[in-house]
């Protein structure tokens, strides 16, 4: 977003992509896993910054971001000047095209996807589907007929055309607050705010929504649309401008009269449903809502404000939340005043699930992400690290850095935690003793997602020694869906076991999500909301997990991280 307009260089989606790509590739051959890793986290770490990172390895800084080296810039100056990563064009010519696209297909990893390609001679999707029809895949060691049937199933299907993926919240999310915080710096300027599905905090959205009031319009605008993020101007007026930053992103500013500000924001606030829901009971009532103010029918009055609050008010209801407004039973309960008092970020105590680079994917020590936590204002924080690089005396080893770190932070508690894995047959990856050691047990799905995922998780919350479930669907937004969880179930188990429920506020992840984590509030089970960070960076993931957390209709009360540590091995019975 900040970065200076340069129009031929790639996105960071683009670049993002052809690394990912590579790494596919390059594990159908059969790689080292720490080069695909490396890969993976260059590519994740692209898609966060908010900067162009292609004129950052034009300047020969993008090597300064954790996790790209000299290596990965230089592969990047390729894309900006070739327009592909060398290495990319080179063994995409040894890996037919569809042999990628076997590892989309479910059950089918780069393994399997290899071995098929290898040994079988299946090149094409359509050669795919012909030998699991013709029962062939299974004459390989660890393929059977439910495999073979699953594909045959998946390729039969009319598959419809691939829709624009919609970018993510946490993509939106700053780009638009960065925004919204330039134009408050206008001497022409006097209210600014977002709009739209991002200030509802959906999880994806279209475009971003600026709402604004100023002493001159037109300056306001013309300034707007002359932003060095700008790359293109779709449309301009006096008082409303469309633009497209150098990033991709769509922004819409909307200057209104000051007047008139609460009912502009309330309207392009949406959503739709919520809006035309007011609307018609407006009508019930002798009224009719527009943007441009509220008329009483038969006296032909109408009702301006420059205040969200005061136009509610005036409708006879509580005010709204943005995270609310969905026709979700909002304005049956704030025409009764039942709406709950939400969670606030800065309810927040501590985060429950972290990495540092004791996970080979953690990009900062345990002392740099606790000082990180300590500064946000949290008294905890939980270092849940990949079981499996915590293996051969290494557990041990953090174990004794953390007695040590904790000796130094003082008040602020580093808890022992660890992340463990769900094994396809429901049993765990480390044994009951190690776990009873730590503070903190996470266990979640990371492989065989189409395997009994609810029995696995049942039979992980009934080990006594797990006390949450993280990110319970395992789904990847835009990437990869949800497991299909038998949420009743889950909820069910989990107040019987004592366990809790997470919300992953990673930016692809926010699982559970909304509408899960509603029903999961609702059943009595309390979740936390933890960052899944594995940078310190990304400590500041939970601004949008609590985003979820309110569109779940979620209070204080319902989320376990308002507590402090005290209160919470209360709860667990420590």
């Amino acid at each position: 977003m900040i970065a200076s307009m340069a129009k031929t260089l790639p996105r960071n989606a683009d670049v993002a992509e052809q690394l990912e790509l590579l790494a596919d590739i390059l594990e159908l051959e059969g790689e080292a896993a720490y080069r695909l890793l490396a890969y993976r986290r260059a590519a994740a770490l692209v898609r966060e910054t908010s900067g162009l990172v292609a004129e950052l390895a034009l300047g020969g800084k993008a090597k300064d971001l954790p996790g790209i080296g000299k290596t990965i810039e230089g592969k990047i100056v390729e894309i900006v000047n070739d327009g592909e990563i060398h290495a990319l064009t080179r063994h995409k010519a040894l890996v037919p095209p569809d042999v990628v696209q076997f590892t989309r297909l479910p059950g089918l990893g780069p393994k399997t996807a290899r071995k098929i390609w290898q040994e079988l001679g299946v090149t094409t999707l359509a050669d795919l589907k012909q030998a699991a029809s013709d029962e062939r895949l299974r004459t390989l060691p660890g393929l059977g007929a439910k495999l073979e049937e699953r594909i045959v199933q998946e390729l039969s299907t009319k598959r419809k055309p691939a829709e624009e993926a919609r970018p993510l919240l946490g993509v939106g999310l700053p780009a638009v607050q960065a925004v919204v915080s330039v134009l408050r710096e206008h001497p022409a300027a006097l209210e600014v705010s977002e709009a739209g599905s991002v200030r509802r905090r959906k999880e994806t959205f279209h475009d971003l929504d600026v709402i604004a009031t100023a002493t001159e319009p037109a300056e306001l605008t013309e300034y707007f649309t002359k932003l060095r993020w700008v790359e293109k101007v779709a449309a301009r007026g006096e008082s409303k401008a469309t633009v497209i930053s150098n990033d991709g992103l769509r922004f819409d500013l909307r200057v209104v009269p000051s007047g008139l500000y609460g009912n502009l924001l309330q309207h392009f606030t949406g959503s739709k449903h919520h809006n035309v829901a007011l609307r018609e009971d407006a009508v019930r009532r002798g009224l009719s809502i527009s943007e441009n103010g509220v008329k009483d029918v038969e006296s032909g009055e109408i009702f301006k404000t420059g205040s969200e609050e005061e136009l509610y008010e005036f409708l006879g209801y509580q005010y709204i939340p943005p995270e609310l407004r969905e026709n979700l039973g909002e304005l049956e309960a704030a025409r009764d005043g039942r709406l709950p008092e939400l969670v606030e970020l800065s309810d927040l105590r501590g985060d429950l699930h972290s990495h540092s680079t004791w996970s080979a994917d953690g990009k900062n020590t345990i002392e740099e992400m606790a000082q990180a936590a300590k500064e946000r204002g949290y008294s905890y924080l939980a270092v849940t690290d990949h079981s499996h690089y915590l293996r051969e005396g290494r557990l041990e080893a953090q174990e004794t850095e953390i007695d040590a770190l904790n000796e130094q932070f003082g008040r602020f508690r580093i808890l022992k935690g660890i992340e463990v894995n769900i094994r396809a047959d429901g049993s765990l990856d480390v044994d009951d003793e190690t776990l009873a050691r730590r503070d903190w047990v996470v266990a979640s799905l990371h492989t065989a997602f189409e395997r009994s995922p609810t029995e696995r998780v049942l039979a992980a919350m009934d080990n006594p020694n797990v006390d949450c479930i993280g990110h319970l669907t395992a789904r990847k937004i835009n990437r990869r869906g949800p497991a299909e969880i038998d949420l009743g179930r889950v909820f069910e188990r989990a107040l019987a076991t004592k366990t809790f429920l997470e919300i992953n506020s990673q930016p692809d992840r926010l699982d559970l999500r909304d509408a899960h984590a509603r029903a999961a509030g609702e059943a009595g089970v309390l979740l936390s909301i933890s960052s899944d960070a594995h940078s310190t960076k990304a400590l500041a993931y939970p601004d949008l997990g609590v985003g979820q957390a309110r569109r779940a209709w979620l209070t204080n009360a319902q989320v376990l991280n308002t507590r402090t540590w005290p209160q919470i091995t209360k709860l667990l019975g420590r």
